[in-house]
């Protein structure tokens, strides 16, 4: 099976040590991710309008080279992830989204939805499993309470991410435990923490970010 990798402007720039750790990780698991050439902007944020052809654009052309190479594609970044899911949901069954988009790009290939869009925590847990993940671990985070923040956009839509249950997720939590560490649950690790609204209103988005961090100390991480 071929991992197709999507890492996204933030993996590629500020978050580059995260992205070179999450390539060799799942080399030594054995899934090593082939990164998609020549990809484009997802777009970062999930066009909401069904007329917003080109905000598509750079997801329907990376869902398309995967789907020309094995079918699979895998993110990291929740913002890419969201917007790769959502954009292929659009091309599987929103047919006058697709429509548009397919009839803008009748020099290119068509795309209908066929390509599997993975979280590479999806990966680890469906596809390698906690317990061999837990057997590989060298440096165990034992002793330490941690809690795992989810936000927005990995978990919702719940009917199209299908990644666990937007409400009640466990994923971050097994995968803490899978490295050893005593995963911390509180109250607000589901709660949005602003996001975009950081560019027009920091304040208030420092606050919801405060509110969140106070949740997380109050549960004991």
């Amino acid at each position: 099976m071929i991992y197709n990798y999507y890492p996204g402007c933030t993996l590629s720039t500020n978050a580059r040590a995260l992205d070179r750790t999450a390539r060799r990780c799942a080399e030594r698991l054995g899934f090593p991710l082939v990164e998609l050439p020549e990809w484009q902007c997802c777009g970062a944020v999930y066009p909401q309008a069904p007329d917003a052809v080109g905000e598509r654009l750079g997801a329907v052309r990376a869902l398309t080279a995967a789907r020309d190479n094995g079918g699979t594609l895998v993110a990291l970044c929740s913002a890419c992830y969201h917007v790769l899911k959502r954009v292929n949901d659009d091309m599987a069954a929103v047919y006058p989204i697709r429509d548009k988009i397919n009839n803008y790009l009748a020099l290119e290939k068509p795309y209908h939805g066929e390509t599997k869009v993975l979280h590479f925590l999806e990966v680890l847990r469906d596809h390698v499993g906690w317990n061999r993940l837990a057997s590989l671990v060298t440096h165990p985070l034992a002793g330490r309470r941690i809690g795992a923040y989810y936000g927005c956009m990995l978990l919702r839509p719940g009917k199209v991410m299908a990644l666990d249950d937007p409400e009640s997720p466990a994923i971050l939590e097994d995968f803490l435990r899978a490295l050893g560490a005593t995963p911390v649950v509180y109250d607000m690790r589901n709660e949005c923490c602003g996001s975009y609204l950081a560019v027009t209103n920091r304040d208030y988005c420092r606050e919801m970010v405060g509110r969140i961090l106070a949740s997380a100390r109050d549960g004991g991480a």
